[in-house]
Parts: structure tokens; sequence; C-alpha cells
């Protein structure tokens, strides 16, 4: 439904430390990495997700309410991810991991804000 996504950030090396811990449980591999020019990104499954500096030249920010979801193949990959965010620079937020009962089913889910303030999740859809 979507081509990529991209979140902000005023200290792109940190940034860059950051989601390559993250992506190492999820596979997600780095195809592009330009501090210089600004821009870092990562690709999965066909999807891309990037961290630019802003072109405006201001300050980054988050969007209060936004969550950008990951997809896990078991909660085992949701831990490693926390763990991973956590050691990183991330700092974990909501509820610790686990299982979230909707009325759809059970999701197995993780909260982290990355380095400049994005909301990120990993989540596995039990069966």
């Amino acid at each position: 439904m979507y081509s990529h996504i991209c979140v902000g950030s005023d200290d792109l090396a940190k940034a860059k430390t950051f989601y390559d811990a993250v992506f190492e449980p999820l596979g997600a591999t780095p195809i592009m990495a330009d501090i210089e020019g600004g821009r870092v990104a990562y690709s999965n499954k066909g999807a891309n997700f990037m961290i630019c500096r802003p072109i405006n030249g201001e300050s980054a920010s988050y969007a209060n309410g936004g969550t950008i979801g990951f997809s896990c193949d078991s909660a085992e990959v949701v831990d490693a991810w926390h763990k991973a965010g956590c050691e990183a620079g991330g700092a974990s937020c909501e509820d610790p991991p686990g299982v979230r009962e909707f009325p759809f089913g059970k999701l197995y889910l993780a909260y982290l804000r990355d380095p400049d303030g994005n909301k990120l999740c990993a989540m596995h859809a039990m069966g």
C-alpha cells in the first residue's frame, strides 16, 4: 500500500546505529548510507524505510500519535528487535513487550522510541 516510510533525524550517524541494530533481527538490509548527503535507507520484503535530514533545514520532529509498525515472524523476533533497539540508544515505551488481546485476535507487540523520538512497533500476529 505504500512505497516507503521516511522519518527525520538531526543525527544520522546515531540514527544509523539504532536502525542497523533494530533491523538486523528483522532481516532488513541497508541499501544506502549517505550520512553527508543526508539519507540512510533499508529494504526488506519489498518495503523501504528511510531516515533523512529534513530538506527544509529545520529540526526533525516526530508525529504525535503516529506509529510505524514492523511485521515479525515470531514473538522471539519481536523480543530481539526490542532488546537491540534498547541497547542501541532507543527507549522502550508503552507497556513491556508481550501479548495484547483484541477483538480480532492476539498480537505480540513491543514499542520503542528511536533516538529522535519516532514511535516504532514490532508486531507478531499470533495464530
